[in-house]
């Protein structure tokens, strides 16, 4: 099946009148096999939209967007386009608001992951012969299975070591000769300082040589700083729940943009206020439909990731667009360690305190190469400042509150009524001090 270079071969470099082509068909497809989800069934009665009416790519266009508060308010299976015994897997994703995205896959849909992963990891030069460390969350979190499924695809030895511990990890890179490693850029980074903190060199001391980077956005300076440290090479990886997880797209070896997977989606870069085509080249959303899932198709997905598509064709020879680094959301949500987080998430958890005032704000720093959150927040006229046991028990149970809410820990600093500045126009609730911000 696969050559030298290709994991498919015939896929990957198909000539772009028959990618388009392969597209209309599994677009037809997937109306079809929506019309049994309570939600599109109504969306396309609404809109006269059937698998006949498809004719070309433009046809796309009458399609009306679908988001992520859509997903949120036919909880949890309103999209779900098969019965539910052919369902075998539900992801969800991190730290939402009231109700998560849910996800459903049928084996089908499993399957092709798997298979889409594998090509993003053959075409960074993984193989069989590899032995591949996950340093990502299991669970609900997509990274994990993710990964785990495209690497036994491929063949390698597959280690699931899953986040943190990292003394546990060097033990595991160094017994078993790990050579790959999939793993969030600030996590990369600490995993060196320990290495070296450890008295091993990573460089010499292991056989490490590729680093699969995602999960959170990163600079190229950071990506330059990983690759630096350990003496390999680190590709950039774009994925998300509501698209299966990670494998979307991923760079090549060329390292200049990442190839999104056309077979699997269709790709639309807009203005995000008008929602018309931005010219090619230009920095727009990102909106995703997908071609090639059966449980849960998604149409016109908003996902509020900014990029642009990369003119021109690859050295590589694969003919699938690349994408540019993305360079941020269009709207408020803000990503820590690979975490999803909505400012108003924190504000519900502090506005439940009778103890505290109004006025917060959360601050994000790199703090050594780790990112850490700080929420500031002003204590309500019934506390005084130095009432020291009852300020600490109240940090204590904010501090569980938010961890629960958002799951990672933040620190939290409790101050005096006043010593937040409040701005003249619209409160500023979120300062981000990374240098890739």
């Amino acid at each position: 099946m696969a050559s030298n270079e290709y994991w498919n071969e015939e896929i990957e470099t198909m000539k772009r009148p028959d990618l388009e082509k392969l597209q209309v068909e599994r677009l037809r497809k997937t109306v079809e096999i929506a019309m049994n989800s309570p939600y599109y069934s109504q969306v396309f009665r609404e809109h006269n939209i059937t698998p006949e009416s498809i004719k070309s790519l433009e046809d796309l266009q009458r399609f009306p967007f679908t988001t992520k508060d859509d997903l949120r308010s036919h909880y949890p299976f309103g999209l779900v386009s098969v019965p539910m015994e052919k369902v075998v897997r539900v992801h969800s994703s991190s730290g939402t608001t009231g109700n998560p995205t849910v996800v459903a896959h049928s084996q089908k849909d499993l399957d092709e992951w798997a298979e889409q992963v594998a090509r993003c990891m053959y075409m960074v030069g993984c193989r069989n012969t590899d032995v591949f460390q996950n340093t990502s969350g299991y669970g609900m979190f997509t990274g994990g299975l993710g990964y785990q499924y495209g690497a036994e695809r491929l063949g390698a030895v597959t280690v699931p070591a899953a986040a943190g511990n990292s003394k546990r990890q060097i033990k595991f890179i160094m017994d078993f000769g790990t050579t790959v490693v999939h793993s969030i850029p600030s996590y990369a980074t600490r995993l060196a300082e320990v290495f070296y903190e450890m008295g091993i060199d990573p460089k010499k001391d292991t056989k490490l040589r590729v680093f699969c980077l995602g999960a959170e956005p990163h600079s190229e300076e950071q990506r330059q700083r990983i690759e630096q440290l350990f003496g390999i090479k680190a590709y950039n990886c774009f994925g998300m729940s509501e698209m299966n997880g990670p494998g979307v797209a991923f760079e090549c070896k060329e390292q200049n943009g990442l190839h999104i997977w056309e077979d699997y989606v269709i790709p639309e870069i807009l203005d995000p206020v008008t929602l018309q085509p931005v010219p090619e080249g230009e920095v727009g959303e990102l909106v995703l439909t997908t071609i090639n899932r059966e449980a849960m198709p998604l149409f016109r997905y908003r996902t509020r990731d900014l990029t642009r598509f990369i003119p021109g064709d690859c050295p590589c020879g694969r003919t699938h667009r690349r994408l540019a680094r993305f360079q941020g959301r269009s709207d408020d949500m803000i990503i820590v360690k690979g975490v999803n987080i909505f400012p108003i998430q924190i504000e519900r958890i502090l506005m439940g305190f009778k103890e505290l005032g109004m006025n917060y704000l959360i601050t994000i720093d790199t703090v050594g190469n780790n990112d850490e959150m700080q929420v500031e927040v002003e204590i309500g006229d019934n506390i005084r400042i130095d009432d020291y046991p009852t300020l600490q028990n109240l940090t204590k149970e904010i501090t569980r509150q938010l961890k629960d809410e958002i799951l990672l820990t933040p620190r939290v600093k409790l101050v005096e009524k006043g010593s937040i500045p409040q701005s003249e126009g619209k409160a500023v609730r979120v300062k981000d001090f990374r240098k890739n911000h």
